[in-house]
This record gives C-alpha cells, structure tokens and sequence, in this order.
C-alpha cells in the first residue's frame, strides 16, 4: 500500500509540475503510437474495405489469415523486424534499428491486423446494405470501397481506438527493436519495465498512472472529435 500511495503522489506531482523527463517520455510515446496507428489505419482500413467489397478465390483465407494475425506475438514481431534492420538484414543499409522508426514499423505490423478485422466486421455489415444500391448505380470499385469508408466512419473510429490501445501498451516489440535508449527511444512502457526491474516500483507506479491517463485522453479526445456521443451512436 505505501508504493502505491507513495505512486500516486510522485505521479500527480510529476504531472502538475511537468517534470521535463517524463513530458519527453509522454511525447514521444504519443508521436510513436500516433505515427503508427495513421500508418496502419492507412494500409487496414482500404485493404478491409476491399476484401469485403471484392470476390476473389482466396478472400476466405485472406480473412482467415487477418483474424489469425489479431493474436500475433508482439515479441516475434520485434525479433522479425530486428533480423531484418540489422546491419546484416536486408534493410540495414538504412540504419533503423534502435530508432523510433523502427519502433513505429513494428506497432504497424501489429495493429493492422486488428484494426483490420475490426473494420472488416463493420464494412461487411454495411455492404450487406448497400449492395444492390451500389451495384445499381454502376459505380467503380473505388467508389464502392471509399462510400462504405465514409459511411461507416463512426464504426472504424472503435477499429481505431482498438489498435491504439494496443500499440500504446506495447513493450516486448518496442524494447527489441529501439533497444530503450534514453532520450532516444525510451517510451513510457520500456520506461516502467526498467524502473520495475531497478526495484523503483514508486516511479513505475507513476510512470503506469500517466500512461492510463494519456490512453484515456486520446480516447476521449478522438470521440469528441468524432461526436459519437453527441450524435448517439457511441
């Protein structure tokens, strides 16, 4: 009880007197999850729409394969896109290992997934609707998928909010491949793991307390941006 209490005073005192440390850490745990959930949300949401939009042969096991991928091990994640930024793997030219690039690269191969089953359930629903409309009108393709992406964007925002929460709480991935440097590639969760195991559990504490709050925030932040409640239809 005295660690707890003793965290959740060092956390509202490191919040209220914006210690430069942990603001460091808080921002660059935002521009990392951030970056990759745009990123993701980019490459899961169109490719969602398409497979519930197009017939083709191997749509069952394209589903099969996203749905399979949702339980994806984030430690096999970061050892792959370890291997392969390494100075002897293919992309080591480039030199992205142990950068918050490459911290982004693996919470992208994490989330698209999820969101992308996410968002598959909500489309194919919807297209079930507007199937004979769409077909009617003799639209494109690409008509079809970015009408469905319009229409239920209210849906894809919880598609959305799903991967955030977790790329936000990712540690395993993000320690491998950004090696927890400080003032580098340290985030709030590599952060609570090394004070855990220096046996600073008041700090951790602290650490854990404004990361729920910033998970929390964003969430909230992203719903009032989207007016669900206003409109409701949460």
């Amino acid at each position: 009880m005295v660690d707890i209490w003793s965290g959740i005073t060092q956390a509202f005192w490191l919040v209220f007197t914006f210690d430069a440390e942990l603001v460091e850490i808080a921002g660059r745990s935002l521009r990392v999850t951030l970056s990759a959930l745009a990123v993701a949300c980019l490459i899961a949401l169109p490719l969602a729409a398409l497979v519930a939009v197009k017939r083709f042969r191997a749509r069952r096991l394209v589903i099969a394969i996203l749905n399979a991928l949702m339980g994806l091990p984030p430690v096999v994640v970061g050892l792959i896109v370890y291997v392969v930024l390494s100075r002897s793997g293919p992309l080591g030219v480039f030199g992205l290992l142990f950068t918050p690039t490459a911290m982004i690269i693996a919470q992208v191969i994490i989330i698209v997934p999820l969101i992308a089953s996410i968002a598959h359930q909500s489309i194919r629903e919807l297209w079930q609707e507007y199937h004979d409309l769409l077909i009617s009108m003799n639209v494109t393709q690409g008509q079809k998928i970015r009408t469905l992406l319009w229409d239920s964007r209210r849906a894809l925002l919880t598609a959305a909010l799903a991967g955030f929460g977790r790329a936000i709480g990712e540690v395993g991935a993000i320690m491998i491949v950004g090696g927890n440097i400080d003032h580098a590639t340290r985030v709030l969760t590599t952060a609570i793991a090394l004070e855990t195991g220096k046996g600073e559990f008041a700090l951790a504490l602290a650490l854990g307390f404004v990361l729920i709050g910033l998970a929390v925030a964003v969430n909230l932040a992203i719903h009032w941006l989207g007016r669900t409640e206003r409109e409701g239809r949460w």
